[in-house]
């Protein structure tokens, strides 16, 4: 039997395909994100006529004399009841010229949690204002959990302006603001855009009310916004999964790691260490859907056979020796706080980073920052010495952990550089981690 191996492109060709598109909308409560969601969608032609059937009718029912678009997203019935968003609502939809993921986060305080959700995994992320209302205290949350996770690109739509007659003043206002406060966070630039959701102005289609802005729509921008990295400018990073053991006399010399590359490119004949033991190898095959591949990018998912027979479990790392993460069990991150219970210095918790999950203690929480508060040449004021963090709260947490993980800082690598810490007791969700000391892009 044949066992030739197939070649993958070469690291100049492993760029990620810019035909998909992942991004988040998110805005304080009647800033008419799920409306300005609805006309995306309404307006790209991606709706069912039986969806759209259904849309009319519930708004019909509510006494409107047109369509309310926001029902497109707002699938929950206590959503639909209230008029708010609750959930993350996952969207497809696509033009001729990209595919797109489209995460619509909750506006509402007390949902903030599900943000980091649905922007983890965001290349781009639309945070929404309200013409007349200006940059809010959520605003500047939601920015601020953008620019904690590292979110690539920031758009702010500044919408409703029908109701503020057209403003230029008003957006360019509004527009200062929100690039003063995203400055001190890091972020290195913000594209601004003024839009009116329910008339559909600069949202699909330019505006005939706007002569002054002579910007992309918000579809154009995202159809031309610049997604994917090139994998071979990272370290790989190859969490296991699993170990495929040998199950048979025929193929008792077969042992495999199952899992999916975190980042970089992994490749045949590269020395790798095991982490955190710190034993080493050589790659010595990786299949690709049962067949031999050469190498391997991220996000693929593969199996990886090592020229030794070592003692590999799941949770543990591969990654190319030169450039694999050291060990350690003193763990420093910024954190967004998920839970109503509070988590205090001395707390008893799991920590799950990628397929390994380990016990920990919060040992100091340094600070939290004041949301609401920017010093313009050192960013967010800080609340030193805080003790807590309650729910939506995002600080600095110093935890020790019961064994050593291989850790990547966050800058480094998403993928590699977060974690969540569980409640022992009961499994929920606690917080959100991304480890090391830098907020933002530049910081």
């Amino acid at each position: 039997m044949s066992t030739t191996t197939r070649r993958l492109p070469t690291s100049e060709h492993l760029v990620a395909p810019p035909s998909l598109l992942r991004f988040a909308t998110a805005g304080s409560v009647d800033d008419g994100k799920s409306t300005l969601v609805g006309r995306l969608l309404h307006d790209t032609k991606s709706v069912l006529a039986d969806q759209m059937e259904a849309i009319e009718r519930a708004s019909h029912s509510r006494g409107q004399r047109g369509p309310d678009l926001a029902l497109l997203t707002d699938g929950l019935r206590a959503e639909r009841e209230q008029g708010i968003t609750i959930d993350v609502a996952y969207r497809y939809f696509a033009t001729p010229r990209r595919r797109f993921i489209l995460a619509d986060t909750p506006g509402h305080v007390q949902y903030t949690r599900n943000m980091v959700t649905g922007a983890s995994t965001a290349e781009l992320a639309v945070v929404l204002v309200d013409a007349r209302n200006g940059v809010v205290e959520q605003t500047r949350r939601h920015a601020a959990v953008a620019a904690l996770l590292r979110v690539p690109h920031l758009v702010l739509a500044v919408n409703k302006m029908d109701l503020v007659e057209w403003s230029e003043k008003a957006f360019a206002g509004i527009t200062n603001e929100f690039t003063a406060y995203t400055a001190a966070l890091g972020v290195p630039g913000v594209t601004a855009i003024p839009t009116s959701a329910l008339a559909g102005d600069n949202v699909v289609e330019p505006s005939a009310n706007m002569a002054w802005y002579e910007g992309r729509t918000l579809l154009e921008h995202l159809e031309n916004v610049p997604v994917g990295a090139d994998p071979s400018n990272e370290p790989a990073r190859f969490p296991v999964q699993y170990v495929i053991r040998p199950q048979t006399d025929e193929h008792s010399d077969y042992r495999g790691y199952a899992g999916q590359v975190a980042a970089g490119v992994l490749r045949v004949g590269e020395p790798v260490s095991v982490q955190p033991s710190g034993q080493t190898s050589t790659v010595k095959g990786i299949d690709l859907l049962g067949k031999p591949v050469d190498s391997a990018y991220a996000p693929q998912s593969v199996t990886v056979h090592l020229a030794d027979d070592l003692d590999v479990a799941r949770g543990d790392l591969i990654a190319p020796t030169a450039s694999a993460p050291a060990p350690t069990r003193d763990v420093e991150a910024m954190v967004c706080h998920l839970n109503e219970r509070t988590l205090r210095v001395g707390d008893q918790v799991l920590l799950k980073h990628s397929a390994r999950t380990v016990r920990a203690i919060v040992k100091a929480i340094p600070h939290r920052l004041d949301i609401a508060g920017v010093d313009q040449r050192n960013g967010l004021v800080k609340d030193e010495c805080a003790g807590d963090l309650g729910m939506n709260d995002i600080g600095r947490v110093v935890l020790r952990t019961t064994e050593p993980l291989a850790l990547d800082d966050y800058a480094t690598s998403r993928r590699t550089g977060s974690f969540v810490l569980i409640d022992p007791a009961d499994g929920a969700t606690l917080t959100a981690g991304m480890i090391g000391g830098a907020f933002g892009h530049s910081r």
